[in-house]
C-alpha cells in the first residue's frame, strides 16, 4: 500500500449528517466512500448505531478508509464496486431498502497527490486519470487515439471549454504522442493566446483535464444510472444527499429531482460551504449540496 498522509478534508460534513440521517439506527450508503471521512462522521454522530455501506471503485482509497474507520468497522461494510451497481451490491448483502444515499463526486486528495495517477496538472506523471486503477482505458488512450472531432466534442461538452475546444483538440492531435500530464498541459498551452492564459482565474488546463477525466471514468452516465436506481432501494422518507463540484454534475442532479415526482426537494437551492469551511478548506469552494426526500411511488 502507498504511503498516505491524512490530509483529505471531507466537504460539507455537518450539512450531510443533518440532512442524511433521519434516524440514528438507520441503514445508509456512501456511494463514494473515498477515504472514509463522511462515514466516520456519520458513525460518530449515530453513536455507532447505524449500519453503513461504503462503496468505491478505488481499492487504494478503500484501504485508507479501512484504517480511518478501524474503530467503527463493526457496523461499516466497505466494498469495491462502481456506485451505478449499488442495486447489485445491496442485493448481495441481503439488503432490500436503505434510509439514505450519500454521494460526494469530487476527486479525493489521495488521488490528486498519489504518484502515477495523473489527475493533477501540477506535477509531471503518466497520463492516467482512472478512478478505478484496474479499468482498462486511460487518459493517454483517449488523448492519443480519439479522432480530433471527438476530442473537440468532449472538451467542449465535458470541459465546458466553449471558445477554444477546437484549437485545443487540434493542438493535442498535432502534438501526439502525449503520455504525461506535462505534455498535455503543453499541448493546451500552445492552443491558447497569452491573454487567455493569464486572465483565467483557474489554471488554463483545468477544463481540458476535467473533460478527459469525465470521459475516462464515464462519470456523467454513471451518475444518471445510479440516480435512476435509488428510488427502488429507498425506504419512504429516505434521503438522497449529493455533493457536486462542477455544473454538469449539478445540472444532472437538479434536473433529475425536479422532474421526478417521487422526490421532494428539501432545499430549493443547493447548500454551499460556509466562510469558515472555505477558509479551512479552499478546495470546497465549488461544492454544492442538493438534498431530496423519497416520498414513495404508490
Amino acid at each position: 500500500m502507498r504511503e498516505y498522509n491524512d490530509s483529505h478534508i471531507s466537504v460539507l460534513v455537518n450539512e450531510c449528517i443533518q440532512y442524511l440521517v433521519t434516524k440514528k439506527d438507520g441503514i445508509y450508503v456512501d456511494c463514494t466512500a473515498g477515504e472514509g471521512g463522511h462515514i466516520k462522521a456519520i458513525c460518530e454522530y449515530c453513536e455507532d448505531q447505524a449500519k453503513i455501506i461504503g462503496v468505491d471503485i478505488d481499492h487504494e482509497v478503500l484501504q485508507i478508509a479501512e484504517q480511518k474507520l478501524k474503530d467503527h468497522l463493526k457496523n461499516v461494510k466497505l466494498i469495491k464496486a462502481p456506485y451505478q451497481n449499488i442495486d447489485v451490491v445491496l442485493a448481495g448483502l441481503g439488503i432490500e431498502k436503505v434510509d439514505g444515499f450519500l454521494m460526494d463526486l469530487g476527486v479525493s486528495t489521495f488521488q490528486l497527490k498519489a504518484e502515477d495517477r495523473g489527475f493533477s496538472f501540477l506535477k509531471d506523471e503518466p497520463l492516467d486519470m482512472r478512478m478505478d486503477p484496474e479499468s482498462e482505458v486511460t487518459a493517454a488512450d483517449i488523448v492519443n487515439n480519439y479522432p480530433e472531432e471527438k476530442l473537440r466534442q468532449i472538451i467542449f461538452e465535458y470541459g465546458e471549454e466553449k471558445r477554444f475546444a477546437y484549437k485545443i483538440a487540434k493542438s493535442i492531435v498535432r502534438n501526439r504522442p502525449i503520455n504525461t500530464t506535462s505534455e498535455l498541459v503543453n499541448a493546451v498551452r500552445k492552443a491558447l493566446p497569452n491573454s487567455e492564459v493569464y486572465k483565467r482565474k483557474i489554471h488554463f488546463a483545468t477544463k481540458t483535464f476535467q473533460a478527459i477525466r469525465i470521459e475516462v471514468n464515464n462519470e456523467l452516465k454513471n451518475l444518471e444510472e445510479a440516480l435512476s436506481k435509488f428510488e427502488k432501494l429507498l425506504n419512504k422518507k429516505g434521503r438522497v444527499v449529493i455533493i457536486t463540484f462542477h455544473s454538469l454534475e449539478d445540472r444532472i442532479v437538479k434536473n433529475f429531482f425536479k422532474s421526478n415526482d417521487n422526490y421532494n426537494l428539501i432545499t430549493s437551492k443547493p447548500l454551499l460551504p460556509s466562510e469558515i469551511e472555505l477558509n479551512k478548506n479552499p478546495r470546497s469552494r465549488s461544492a454544492k449540496l442538493r438534498i431530496a426526500e423519497f416520498i414513495g411511488n404508490d
